[in-house]
């Protein structure tokens, strides 16, 4: 990783207002979250009112997160290639036309494929966020950055669910999309407004195949930038696996209500937003390597201790504190990854966030319809596949780890 602790930005100075970009890249980024979230307390009700079954509508994320991947990895590239606004701005337009579409589709095959569209749309706000994190910051400042931004992309789980909910008290699940379709128009209107271009044309790359596929190749054959992306995707796929199974199993297996439900997944999304503070204010006294490690350990500890409960026949006590520590540990974990893996690639930033990203929601994509398969009749199957994912994450990241350490052993000998 870099060794500087502070990256000025493209134009030569400090960002005027770091506080107006954390609210705008986070707004960004939260594109994501609340797609996937806003709507999850409607999913019973929905499965009834397009008479599909729960596996199928749960493709309605599946879908999301495909989408997510392939609109990163074109845009990724034409936004080193144009700067950051200009896809930027073709995205949001695209979301908030899917958003629309959404909310009028009258089956479910239908809504997938607007779901779809919709994650093209939405993949342009988190391409564009972290790259331009990278284009403004490096080191320790951008590892406290992203934290910081945990600020307000973590308000985005806590909020969405609980907006759905009150949605849900005097409208339909097709409200929720309109209501997302007014939070692509407002946010279109603040990036065109509030948020200048922060890469100049001397740090723009040619717009060609050939040149975005060889970039693509090299950073996969980056062996320490592969392993924080997959690590960080498998962290990932076990948030989506509750994502994609929490409506059905506190709704259905343990009864609670939709406000209940949305109340449950805002407590965990608090435990997000409180562990990033954490980590912004440490990050300067421990390694982000460190910090890093901590967070999967919590994470993957936390879900073998949900599964071992659970199997024991302990109820919502063995579920609902181990949910709250694992899904509190991606505060720790996604601001560090996400430095690391980005900072060597300050040229590619664009790309490196898109394929980061693609990683991320490709595995999320698998993680959903997982969850499905195991049935929606108990606990056990989603709290399984978390822990699975858990683990896999943690040795992706020790074998990352050990591969360094060797390789710096012919350095220091």
């Amino acid at each position: 990783m870099s060794t500087d602790t502070e990256e000025r930005p493209a134009t030569g100075s400090r960002p005027p207002s770091t506080i107006r970009y954390a609210l705008i890249l986070g707004g960004l980024t939260a594109f994501g979250p609340l797609s996937i979230d806003m709507y999850l307390p409607a999913l019973p009700t929905m499965s009834g009112d397009l008479r599909a079954s729960s596996s199928t509508l749960q493709l309605t994320l599946t879908a999301f997160f495909i989408g997510l991947a392939l609109g990163q990895l074109v845009i990724g590239p034409l936004s080193d290639a144009f700067g950051r606004r200009r896809p930027l701005l073709i995205g949001i337009t695209i979301y908030a036309a899917a958003s629309v579409l959404c909310a009028l589709s009258p089956s479910a095959e239908l809504l997938i494929a607007a779901r779809g569209l919709q994650a093209i749309g939405a993949s342009a706000g988190m391409v564009v966020a972290r790259a331009t994190v990278r284009d403004l910051f490096g080191g320790t400042a951008m590892t406290r950055f992203f934290s910081m931004l945990m600020l307000v992309t973590g308000l985005a789980p806590i909020l969405a669910p609980i907006a759905g909910g009150q949605v849900l008290n005097w409208t339909s699940w097709r409200g929720v999309f309109l209501v997302l379709t007014g939070f692509g128009a407002v946010l279109l209107l603040v990036v065109t407004i509030a948020l200048p271009e922060p890469l100049p044309p001397e740090r723009r790359t040619p717009a060609r195949l050939g040149a975005a596929t060889r970039t693509y190749l090299a950073l996969l054959r980056d062996r320490a930038f592969l392993g924080y992306a997959l690590a960080s995707g498998l962290v990932l796929a076990g948030l989506f696996a509750y994502i994609a199974g929490s409506s059905f199993v506190l709704q259905d297996v343990y009864g609670l209500s939709p406000q209940q439900y949305s109340l449950v997944f805002g407590a965990n999304g608090i435990g997000i937003v409180l562990l990033g503070q954490v980590n912004g204010r440490i990050v300067g006294r421990f390694p982000e390597r460190v910090l890093l490690r901590t967070g999967l350990l919590v994470g993957a500890g936390s879900a073998l201790a949900m599964v071992l409960g659970l199997s024991l026949g302990l109820g919502l006590v063995a579920l609902l504190p181990p949910l709250f520590l694992i899904i509190s540990s991606i505060g720790l974990t996604m601001p560090n990854i996400t430095s690391l893996a980005l900072a060597d690639h300050p040229q590619t930033a664009g790309s490196a966030s898109a394929l980061l990203g693609v990683l991320q929601f490709v595995l999320g994509g698998v993680a959903s319809p997982l969850v499905g398969l195991g049935g929606t009749s108990s606990a056990l199957p989603m709290a399984t596949i978390m822990a699975s994912f858990g683990l896999l994450a943690l040795l992706v990241y020790a074998l990352l780890t050990r591969r360094r350490a060797a390789e710096a052993l012919p350095a220091t000998a």
